[in-house]
């Protein structure tokens, strides 16, 4: 599935998904997850992708910050802005690393 096949519709936006991951991952890991989302970024992104996170697993993937607009209303544009999203729980979080 591409980044444009996604559908981002669904989730809302809410604001505990990152405490949550850091009470279930720990403080280090956590923060290497979202290392490895702006890694990504850095490596196969543009300016007009956004890396994703997923809390289930910590996978990680590039959507448009076109495509998070139109369809959840979140500006992702932005440095250092990583999407974390609960695919189970159809939630989202938009964090900006500093």
């Amino acid at each position: 599935m591409s980044a444009s096949d996604f559908d981002f519709s669904p989730f809302t936006p809410v604001n505990h998904l990152w405490p949550a991951l850091v009470e279930r991952l720990g403080s280090e890991r956590s923060q290497q997850a979202i290392r490895q989302a702006l890694d990504l970024q850095r490596m196969r992104g543009h300016d007009g992708t956004l890396p994703v996170l997923f809390t289930e697993t910590c996978g990680l993937a590039l959507a448009s910050t076109d495509l998070v607009r139109e369809q959840t209303g979140l500006n992702s544009h932005g440095e250092r802005m990583v999407l974390i999203l609960s695919s189970r729980n159809q939630e989202l979080q938009l964090l900006q690393q500093s």
